[in-house]
C-alpha cells in the first residue's frame, strides 16, 4: 500500500468516525426514555430534574451537545456516566482488555480448528471423512453463537460441572496487575495460578463464539485449497513423491492462506461485536457486558463511548488486515 493510498483510507477512517459519532449520537436521543428521570427517585421534584439535565448538559439544544461532547472526545474526554457517575473513558478502557482477550482466544481456537478441519476434508476429499466435515461445518454455522453458549452452560456447566459459568475470574484471586490484560500478564509473570483460572473461566465463552467462526474459515479455506491443489507447482510436488499431506501443509496452504486471511481479520472485527451477548450470558466482566448495562440503563455518554471504541477497533483492524494482505501478496506488493 501506498503512502497515498494511506493517507486517503486514514482520512476516510477519520470521516467514517464522525459518521458513525453523528448517526450514534443522534439515534440514542430520538430513543424513548429518560436517563436522568431513571436516576432520580420517584418523589423527585422538577428542580432535582432540571438539575441534572444541567450538570449533564442535557438541558441544551441536540447540536450544542454534540458539539460539545466532540469537542471533549478530541481531548479525550468521553464525558460522565449518568449511571456509573465514572469518567467513560476509564470505564471503556478497564473493561476493553477482557473483551480483546476473549475475542482473541476465540480467533485462535476458531483459526485451529477451521484449519484443521479445512487440511482434513481436503486431504480425504471424496470421502465420508469430507461430507462429514461439511456436515460439522454447516451444524456449528446454523447455531448462532449465544446459542452454543446456553448448551455449553447446560452441558459442561451445570450436567457435567467442568467449566464455571459466570465471570473473568475467581474473585478470591483479585491479582494486583498493572494493566487489565490479565491474561497476557499472567503469562509475562509466569503465574500459573492466575492463567490456570483465567482460562477455565473463558473457555465456554470463547468456544461459544469461535465454533461459528471455525465453520467459516473451514468452508472458504477449503475451497481455497481445492483450487490450488490444481496448480502446476502442486503437481510437481506429488511427481516427487511427497505425500498428500506433505503437499497441502508445504505448498498448497502458503497460497490458499491468503483469502482466509482476509476472512480472518475481517471476522474478528465482528467476534468482536459479538461479544457483547455472550459477555452477558456468561456474566464476563468485559465491554459487551457493559454495553447492555449502558443501553438498559439509558446512559447516553456510556453508551457513545462504547460504540465510537468499537468503531475504532474495527476501523484499525480492517487497516491493519489490508496492510498484512498486501505486505504477504507479491502482486499488491510489487504492483
Amino acid at each position: 500500500m501506498t503512502l497515498r493510498a494511506l493517507s486517503i483510507r486514514l482520512a476516510s477512517m477519520i470521516v467514517t468516525l464522525f459518521g458513525v459519532a453523528v448517526v450514534v449520537f443522534v439515534v440514542i436521543r430520538v430513543a424513548p426514555g429518560d436517563p436522568i428521570a431513571m436516576m432520580l427517585p420517584p418523589g423527585a421534584t422538577d428542580a432535582d430534574i432540571e438539575r441534572l439535565r444541567a450538570l449533564y448538559g442535557l438541558d441544551k439544544s441536540v447540536v450544542e451537545q454534540f458539539l460539545i461532547w466532540l469537542a471533549g472526545v478530541v481531548q479525550g474526554d468521553f464525558g460522565t456516566s449518568i449511571s456509573l457517575r465514572q469518567d467513560v473513558m476509564g470505564i471503556v478502557l478497564s473493561r476493553l482488555p477482557a473483551t480483546l482477550e476473549l475475542a482473541f482466544a476465540a480467533l485462535v481456537i476458531a483459526t485451529v480448528m477451521g484449519m484443521a478441519l479445512a487440511i482434513i476434508g481436503t486431504r480425504r476429499r471424496a470421502t465420508r471423512t469430507e461430507a462429514a466435515v461439511d456436515l460439522w461445518n454447516g451444524m456449528t454455522l446454523s447455531i448462532p453463537d449465544f446459542l452454543w453458549g446456553l448448551i455449553f452452560i447446560l452441558v459442561l456447566g451445570v450436567a457435567i460441572p467442568l467449566f464455571p459459568v459466570s465471570g473473568r475470574i475467581a474473585p478470591a484471586l483479585n491479582p494486583d496487575y498493572l494493566t487489565n490484560f490479565l491474561l497476557f500478564e499472567s503469562i509475562l509473570r509466569l503465574d500459573f495460578a492466575v492463567f490456570g483460572n483465567l482460562v477455565t473461566h473463558m473457555t465456554l465463552p470463547a468456544l461459544a463464539l469461535a465454533l461459528p467462526l471455525s465453520a467459516v474459515i473451514a468452508q472458504v479455506l477449503k475451497q481455497s485449497l481445492k483450487e490450488v491443489m490444481g496448480l502446476d507447482y502442486v503437481m510437481l510436488s506429488r511427481a516427487k513423491g511427497f505425500s498428500e499431506f506433505a503437499v497441502i501443509w508445504r505448498e498448497a496452504l502458503r497460497n490458499a492462506m491468503l483469502p482466509t486471511l482476509t476472512l480472518v481479520g475481517v471476522q474478528f472485527t465482528f467476534l468482536i461485536g459479538g461479544t457483547v451477548i455472550v459477555e452477558k450470558l456468561f456474566s464476563y466482566e468485559g465491554l459487551g457486558n457493559l454495553a447492555i448495562d449502558a443501553v438498559i440503563n439509558r446512559d447516553l455518554p456510556l453508551i457513545q463511548g462504547i460504540v465510537l471504541i468499537f468503531s475504532v477497533l474495527f476501523i484499525v483492524i480492517n487497516l491493519a488486515v489490508d496492510l498484512a494482505y498486501a505486505a504477504l501478496n507479491p502482486r499488491l506488493r510489487h504492483g
